[in-house]
């Protein structure tokens, strides 16, 4: 009796069900692939040994989070930038504002003003240089790289080569200034998504902090400022742990107020009830924001009862002239008692 012969199907039956465990094991495998599951408890014990994010800006952008910075051009929000950068590379917070950490190696990747504009911002005409921590590093796109070839351009080159940047210059804080540079397409969904995907996947593979300078399309200025209000706001505020942008004011040409957007690690702390009010300011060689107070956004927006601060400045002393109370002006103007009260205060009246 050839036993073998006899053998042979329920061995073919075998080899069959290994394969379907086998295959079926794979499918399971690949289904799983992107998705890390663990039991809730679990999760939580290995999230105890992590430290708890600090403050790199104020409850607006914490260690480890994928931030953007937006406003309209001719703002400040590269001269913000900057600051918060000095700010992080020295260890040291910007007054009125808050920082939790230990001095951090930033790379600043400055793709808006030439290595002269810098210097007129940060000098005394050109003399009197302000000095930075050489925990500050700044980059430019160099023009004679030879870009290879799989690349669509020094953009697309410098995207997929950042996190070996990173590592070689062993930054902990990134800023780019500014996204419309790497990703000119950025209010098209698809193009936002792959760039924002590449920077979240930095902050948790690298445990790095990114800012993202992000421009607005043309704005209501009379209006509050929104997510909206961010060129191809849907994906890049799905992707981003936080938000900030800067307004312009109606109440002073050179006020600034910066306004919270998004939030995961605090609460909602400076909304348009309670915004951030800082003018914009040089003093001797360093052009930054310096804190003023807390304040309504409904201060600062544009008024449509006047065209510009003059008219609105000559309005109010004709009204003050009448002997009208600050409450009176302010019905008329569109403003609030204490706007009126700063205002002739500002204007010596």
């Amino acid at each position: 009796m050839d036993w073998n012969k006899m053998l042979k199907p329920f061995q073919d039956e075998v080899l069959r069900e290994i394969k379907n465990q086998e295959a079926s094991l794979g499918n399971q495998q690949s289904v799983n692939y992107c998705l890390t599951i663990k039991p809730a408890n679990q999760w939580v014990d290995e999230a105890k040994n992590r430290p708890i994010p600090n403050m790199l800006f104020s409850e607006f952008w914490y260690e480890n989070e994928l931030c953007i910075l937006f406003a309209d051009t001719n703002i400040g929000k590269s001269i913000l930038a900057v600051q918060i950068a000095d700010s992080i590379s020295r260890g040291k917070a910007i007054v009125g504002f808050k920082f939790e950490c230990e001095p951090k190696k930033v790379l600043y990747l400055d793709f808006e003003l030439s290595d002269k504009q810098f210097e007129n911002r940060y000098s005394f005409n050109y003399q009197d240089h302000y000095k930075f921590d050489s925990n500050l590093l700044r980059a430019e796109i160099n023009t004679d790289v030879d870009i290879p070839k799989k690349y669509n351009g020094v953009e697309d080159y410098l995207t997929n080569s950042l996190e070996k940047i990173i590592i070689d210059k062993d930054a902990q804080v990134i800023i780019i200034d500014n996204l419309t540079y790497l990703k000119s397409d950025n209010e098209r969904a698809k193009d936002a998504l792959a760039l924002m995907k590449i920077l979240k996947q930095l902050t948790k593979k690298r445990n790095i902090s990114i800012l993202v300078l992000a421009h607005t399309p043309k704005r209501d200025a009379s209006k509050p400022i929104t997510k909206n209000d961010l060129a191809g706001s849907k994906m890049l505020m799905n992707f981003c742990d936080s938000s900030f942008a800067i307004g312009g004011s109606s109440f002073d040409p050179s006020y600034r107020y910066l306004i919270q957007i998004k939030q995961r690690n605090t609460e909602h702390m400076y909304h348009h009830n309670n915004v951030v009010v800082c003018k914009l300011t040089k003093e001797f060689n360093f052009l930054s924001f310096e804190f003023i107070e807390f304040s309504s956004e409904m201060e600062h927006l544009k008024q449509t009862n006047y065209n510009d601060f003059e008219e609105r400045d000559a309005l109010m002393k004709d009204l003050i002239s009448q002997g009208l109370s600050n409450v009176k002006i302010g019905e008329q103007l569109g403003l609030s008692e204490g706007a009126i009260r700063k205002r002739k205060k500002a204007l010596g009246l």
